[in-house]
């Protein structure tokens, strides 16, 4: 008799979850319930409502993707850094992003430890095998268990795919062996990448015919899986593998199982870009039938904007606002208190030595200076505006006041930058409006004053001066007796921006820079107040062509992932599949000098720690020593 752990779904608007004290590491969606009256398997395949808790066993497995304590995509790339030694929150998943992977202990291991997804795929099998057999579940009817067999199929795919993203070839586990199967048939052998993509692409297209095109009550079924997202996620997992990183990628060519079978595919082949391309349009086409659009700022009397905080609204929204029409999957088993709360600068004086949560998210040097100019070209491209010396200090005029406070002296980087490095950044002399704007419009309303003396300086700061403005919801609020009130928002793992990006990215490297790839990507500069690429290039960039070729367009789309997506833990795979890390995870880490009052030494650029990342064995994760041990069939991937 073996015992069954079970753990419930939590229904409801995760995005509508009002929070106002701070319990770190909470997390609401799942609790771990051992009914009494459960005691085997088969008992939990007796009934309809036993069942289900079972199919939320396989959904809880789902990584809190929104938690910067277990994610480690948010630190572990060049987006966003913290103060070392950190005392104020977890750094488990930070070792990653500091060099400190290995083979011993792996971090965040996927693969053999007490969060493996292979346990994940374990339930999903048992649950696949009991719910597909009729005699099974008696008061379960036929369009409910078509539908569970679907979410259930989706996230035995989902797993196999994160476990390819982490590690490169896997061990595909379609069917559970017998608890008596011989030793030998045991240790099984990783799968060759291409094989395991077909695999994967499969099995979601045969979870999406069992899907329901779209949640019907969002207060009941609210992160369940659709075909949208099964199509979005067959999407990500075909671009990536059309990537450099799996696609005909040198440095893997002769890596082998024991038997000599290749695990990667040494050829390169345009046609998996012509493949990811229509998979992305696919996917797009079903999340707008679906009523997906690129999330605007709605006009209301309650808020007194101009156009330019307007802009930023939407930008802002899309990530933070709760149930917006651009989020193609919430994940509701994570929602952001800490985030936001890791993320948010003391902007009201009154609220200044609240200690409710630290500010420890912060965002790099890099990454402000990847940001647009507000002619929408890289400031190193800018015929018009020159950035040479990004640390000279300037007095922002009155026309500037919704972006920067009038007067107010702050660095040169900080001036003449697109809507969107407003909207994702917070930093001394920045304006950050919010709903509870004293003023009740974005005239006179909350700013970030941040050297040392001021009100928003201290134990708020995040080391680089920066903050991820962004990833914050526009109600928080910081709160008397160190309380904070935050309006929770279900992660988004993915939204329409990034399938559209997606698609503009796939399509150029399979046919260039045909029309769609203008279309969508320039769908998304206009979200974000930008003219078109062809229009911002021609007029304002000091290399007018590049869009013009393969090459060219191909850097643009880039850079132009990096800041839609900036801070929400892509930048972390994307430069593994383009096959990037190695230049770019090469640096420095670098940000102003927070503990100065003087603004001329505060303006200083600091260098907080020099990166390393060792090609080709960074690009994936190591198994664990002991699942080598135990298994000899598996080989270790290169580096390790």
């Amino acid at each position: 008799m073996i015992k069954k752990k079970y753990k419930h779904f939590i229904y409801g608007l995760a995005g509508l979850c009002f929070v106002t004290l701070w319990i770190p590491g909470c997390k609401k969606a799942f609790l771990d319930v051992t009914p009494d009256n459960i005691a085997t398997v088969e008992l939990a395949f007796n009934s309809q409502s036993e069942a289900e808790k079972y199919l939320f066993t396989c959904y809880s497995y789902l990584p809190n993707d929104g938690e910067v304590q277990e994610n480690p995509a948010f630190m572990g790339a060049d987006e966003m850094w913290m103060e070392f030694p950190t005392v104020r929150i977890s750094s488990y998943v930070w070792n990653i992003g500091r060099g400190n992977q290995n083979k011993a202990a792996p971090f965040v291991d996927y693969w053999g430890s007490n969060t493996s997804l292979y346990r994940a795929i374990r339930d999903c099998n048992v649950f696949l095998e009991n719910v597909q057999d009729l005699s099974k579940v008696p008061d379960l009817g036929i369009d409910m268990r078509t539908r569970w067999i679907g979410e259930a199929q989706f996230l035995k795919a989902y797993y196999h795919y994160i476990l390819l993203r982490n590690y490169g070839p896997i061990v595909i586990v379609d069917k559970n062996l017998p608890i008596d199967a011989p030793i030998a048939e045991m240790r099984v052998k990783r799968m060759p990448v291409d094989s395991a993509v077909n695999y994967i692409s499969a099995l979601l297209d045969t979870a999406s015919t069992r899907l329901p095109e779209r949640i019907q009550n969002n207060a009941t079924e609210m992160g369940r899986i659709t075909k949208v997202i099964a199509a979005a996620v067959k999407a990500k997992l075909l671009l990536m593998v059309a990537s450099p990183l799996y696609n005909g990628n040198p440095d893997f060519a002769t890596f082998k199982n024991k038997d000599g079978s290749l695990l990667f595919n040494p050829t390169f082949d345009i046609a998996k870009w012509q493949r990811a391309a229509d998979a992305c349009k696919a996917a797009i086409t079903a999340a707008e039938a679906t009523g997906s659009a690129l999330y605007v700022f709605p006009p209301s009397p309650e808020f007194n904007i101009k156009d330019t905080t307007r802009i930023q609204m939407s930008l802002r929204g899309a990530v933070s606002e709760p149930l917006n029409k651009e989020v193609i999957w919430p994940l509701t088993n994570s929602t952001t208190f800490n985030l936001q709360a890791f993320s948010m600068a003391h902007t009201d004086p009154a609220q200044s030595s609240n200690t409710g949560s630290i500010a420890v998210m912060a965002p790099t040097m890099k990454m402000v200076s990847l940001f647009y100019t507000k002619n929408g070209v890289p400031i190193a491209e800018d015929k018009t505006l020159s950035f040479v010396n990004p640390t000279e200090l300037r007095t922002a005029v009155r026309a500037e006041k919704y972006n920067i406070i009038e007067n107010y002296r702050t660095a040169r980087i900080n001036f003449d930058r697109e809507p969107r490095f407003y909207s994702s950044l917070g930093f001394d002399g920045g304006v950050w409006y919010m709903s509870n704007s004293t003023s009740n419009s974005d005239d006179n309303t909350w700013t970030v004053q941040s050297k040392k003396g001021q009100f928003g300086s201290g134990l708020a700061t995040p080391i680089t001066g920066y903050y991820p403005k962004k990833l914050v919801n526009r109600k928080f609020i910081w709160q008397a007796n160190n309380a904070i009130f935050v309006e929770n928002y279900a992660w988004p793992a993915i939204r329409l921006a990034d399938m559209y990006l997606m698609y503009a990215e796939a399509l150029n490297e399979a046919q260039g820079p045909v029309a769609d790839v203008h279309e969508y990507i320039n769908r998304v500069r206009t979200r974000a107040g930008l003219r078109s690429v062809a229009e911002s290039w021609s007029n304002f960039s000091s290399n007018p062509s590049k869009y013009s070729s393969k090459e060219g367009m191909r850097a643009i789309i880039r850079q132009e992932r990096t800041i839609e997506l900036a801070f929400e833990a892509n930048r972390f795979w994307d430069l593994r599949r383009w096959k990037e890390a190695g230049q770019q995870l090469n640096g420095n880490i670098q940000g102003w000098d927070v503990n100065q009052s003087d603004i001329n030494l505060y303006y200083k650029t600091q260098t907080f720690f020099t990166q390393k990342f060792v090609v080709p064995r960074d690009y994936f994760w190591p198994i664990g020593e002991a699942d080598m041990r135990v298994n000899q069939n598996l080989v270790q991937n290169p580096g390790w």
